[in-house]
């Protein structure tokens, strides 16, 4: 099976570059399932629903969130009845949306999707550890489903890789978002899980994480209150991570980042 994560989509720059391009890679990598991390799509705060259709109309299969998941007040009418778009599944029970879901894939084989928030320098939501033991304790990778995909949304790399060792052999790829930046560890596990601290972003590389510089330069220069937030508008780069699997064990046979335009170095994965 061939799958494709789209990190972290900020701003219009960051829509602008996934749906002028994945069309043509889902067609060129014969991708079988397309999940995308859309918490930062709606001018960097939050996603809304029509944005989630834009997404769904390119090829995208499963949307996740994060910690801005709420930021667009209108998701939360709207996340309940829209299972392909997940929040962290470590929220409070009775929080609306859920955190995990199968997906039917284009072959049609069955792909879990599991999306947590971990705690370190973030909100304190439910033990993430606990909560995706839990989810993956209903479905058999290689049995149930013929792969699982874990967003690992979390600041601190200490706790990602925590996690990516807590789900090694059970999960085809754990895989971070949030920091926004591209790391180089890409890997697979010794128990045969694909593994990224950080996919990085979908956004203007020319910025502070996605956000245009000069509000985020004065606000770490003169500890004053600014303007909001916005968007850096440039050229974006395209950051995924491509994987394969084993159609047998549903574990990870190869794994490698994506990158298509903007300011970063191009990546192929084949």
């Amino acid at each position: 099976m061939r799958l494709l994560f789209l990190g972290d989509v900020v701003g219009r720059s960051g829509r602008e570059v996934v749906c002028g391009n994945l069309p043509t890679l889902k067609d060129k990598l014969k991708l079988d399932l397309i999940v995308l991390n859309g918490e930062n799509a709606a001018g960097g705060f939050g996603i809304t629903e029509k944005i989630c259709h834009q997404f769904y109309d390119v090829g995208v299969d499963v949307i996740t969130t994060g910690n801005h998941v709420w930021d667009q007040r209108e998701i939360v009418a709207y996340i309940d009845s829209d299972p392909r778009l997940l929040r962290p599944i470590n929220y409070p029970k009775g929080t609306p949306g859920r955190g995990a879901g199968v997906f039917t894939a284009r072959d049609g084989r069955k792909v879990l999707v599991v999306h947590v928030m971990l705690r370190l320098f973030m909100d304190p939501l439910d033990d993430p550890f606990a909560a995706v033991d839990h989810a993956l304790a209903h479905q058999r990778l290689g049995n149930t489903v013929s792969a699982i995909v874990l967003d690992v949304h979390g600041e601190a790399t200490s706790e990602k890789m925590a996690m990516g060792h807590f789900v090694d052999g059970r999960v085809s790829l754990a895989v971070g978002t949030h920091t926004h930046v591209p790391t180089a560890d890409w890997q697979i596990l010794s128990g045969g899980t694909a593994y990224a601290t950080d996919v990085g972003m979908c956004g203007d590389y020319d910025s502070v994480i996605g956000m245009s510089k000069e509000v985020p330069i004065a606000r770490f220069t003169r500890k004053m209150p600014t303007e909001r937030l916005a968007p850096a508008m440039g050229e974006a780069t395209l950051c995924a991570m491509y994987l394969e699997t084993d159609d047998e064990t549903g574990l990870a046979k190869h794994v490698a980042p994506l990158r298509v335009g903007g300011r970063l170095a191009p990546h192929w994965p084949l």
